[in-house]
């Protein structure tokens, strides 16, 4: 795994990085200044262009990955990337003169406040273009392992974008409007700059014919898009739903909830743009043994990087929101509690996802999808009514669980290989003792000066079961080749 390690910890760092400007930006910035209205509506109306992006994009940048590798010669390869890159060209084709006929019933129906969001109908469908547009010349560059520029534009560039445009509102140098109108633009710019570097890496010849498996590729693209639009459903649902039911107060509170908890899942995020392509690689070519390993090793170094950003995540919350200091966002702290739960538990499974979206099964991935929409839909109905924005925490977190537990149960079925294996007890086991011991670690002089001994207390801690039990090769290899640097 010394590709997957390399390019990992690159990755690592820029969505480091990137959540650090993120929460800059999410807890510092957007309360402090515009307001938790304005970062409401910003919020639901990205939100709401991420819930339209799978309709343009259609799959297709799913499609190159598990296509690229069983393609034999270069025509091949130059026919599939054409054909995932004009595609979406078609879908637009139709999708536009609906969209423009009928977007504010559109946008009602998914936000629930059509009165307030239907003002920036091209503001959603155009960062909704760039977005799908960006995706397929990222997944062109996994495919080439090359995953680190493109995770710098997908992680940091959108975070430094909305940091020079909060500070130019800030200075009054733009009004709403002008910031929604800069923020496509900057999309656009992004989209443009991907698109100059995959062609820098490999330019296609074009040639006026489809790819030989071009049912097969529409089958594939056709059901990845009903599932990733559902998948995308099922993570902005809860935002629509909230800004629908209540307003759009508790989507600001809920969306930097759900911006601290993810945290738990940057490490995945890294490792998924380099292992998706080995994963194809594996499975095209029948080598179980490399899947099981994959499977297994991404699991277990998951969940230690992930399990120690749960525990310096939750164990700090009151510190943190203490530093917030803004009225009403530390209702929120058990969302953060209960929505990381769920990430930490995807995180567990490693790169499943990335095996059956791969392998013949991926219809399972369709069923899955659809009908864990139907359920969030169903409980962040009825929990938004009942409990607010805790209701939608917990609704994401049975999602989340009835979701995973299906993928696992369909991996041991077909393959008989499941991510875990004896060190993950000890890992879930030192998580819990850890939790236990420092939780009641009461606040100190400051709250920022809480938050660092309590982290470096946690990490000294975490250290010690993960040499004794010698969790993982890989990340002792990492810290100490660290060590002898430093």
């Amino acid at each position: 795994m010394g590709m997957i390690a390399k390019q990992s910890i690159y990755n690592v760092v820029s969505i480091g990085f990137a959540f650090l400007i993120g929460a800059v930006n999410m807890v510092f910035l957007y309360p402090t200044y515009p307001g938790k209205e304005f970062q409401g509506l910003v919020v639901a109306l990205l939100a709401n262009s991420n819930l339209i992006q799978p309709f343009i994009s259609f799959g297709v940048q799913h499609t190159l990955i598990k296509y690229f590798s069983e393609c034999t010669t270069k025509m091949e390869r130059d026919k599939l990337l054409w054909f995932v890159l004009l595609f979406p060209i078609v879908i637009l084709g139709i999708i536009l003169p609906f969209y423009s006929q009928y977007n504010e019933s559109i946008l009602k129906f998914i936000s629930g406040n059509g009165a307030v969001v239907s003002r920036f109908p091209f503001m959603i469908l155009a960062i909704a273009i760039a977005t799908a547009y960006f995706e397929i010349f990222f997944s062109w560059l996994r495919v080439h392992l090359q995953s680190v520029f493109g995770n710098f534009l997908k992680e940091v560039y959108p975070r430094l974008l909305t940091f020079s445009l909060l500070m130019a509102y800030i200075f009054e140098g733009i009004d709403l409007n002008n910031f929604i109108n800069y923020m496509i633009i900057g999309y656009y710019v992004r989209l443009l700059c991907i698109a100059a570097y995959s062609f820098y890496v490999y330019f296609p010849s074009f040639y006026f014919r489809l790819p030989q498996n071009s049912s097969s590729l529409l089958r594939y693209s056709a059901l990845i898009f009903l599932s990733g639009a559902a998948a995308s459903f099922i993570l902005d649902i809860d935002k629509s739903m909230i800004f629908a039911i209540t307003n759009d107060e508790n989507v600001a509170f809920y969306a930097v909830a759900l911006y601290i908890a993810s945290v738990v899942e940057a490490p995945g995020r890294a490792m998924f743009q380099i292992t998706s392509p080995l994963v194809a690689t594996a499975l095209n070519t029948n080598d179980l043994g490399r899947l099981e390993e994959l499977l297994k090793k991404s699991s277990t170094n998951l969940m230690i990087v992930s399990g120690l950003a749960f525990l310096i995540i939750n164990l700090n919350l009151l510190d943190f929101y203490e530093m917030i200091n803004q009225e009403g966002y530390a209702s929120a702290i058990s969302v953060v509690i209960l929505v990381s739960l769920g990430k930490f538990f995807s995180m567990s499974m490693g790169c499943l996802n990335n095996i059956i979206s791969n392998s013949k099964y991926y219809t399972y991935v369709f069923w899955f999808s659809v009908s864990s929409a139907l359920l969030a839909v169903v409980l962040n109905y009825y929990f938004i009514n009942a409990y607010g924005i805790l209701g939608a925490a917990l609704a994401t977190l049975i999602v989340i669980v009835f979701i995973n537990c299906c993928k696992i149960v369909l991996i041991y079925a077909v393959y008989k290989i499941h991510p875990y294996n004896s060190k993950t007890l000890s890992i879930v086991g030192s998580i819990l003792l850890i939790y236990g011991m420092t939780y009641f670690i009461p606040t100190l002089v400051h709250p920022l000066l809480s938050i660092l001994i309590r982290s470096l207390l946690v990490v000294g801690l975490f250290l010690i079961p993960l040499f004794l039990f010698r969790w993982s090769s890989d990340i002792e290899a990492l810290l100490d080749r660290f060590k002898n640097k430093f």
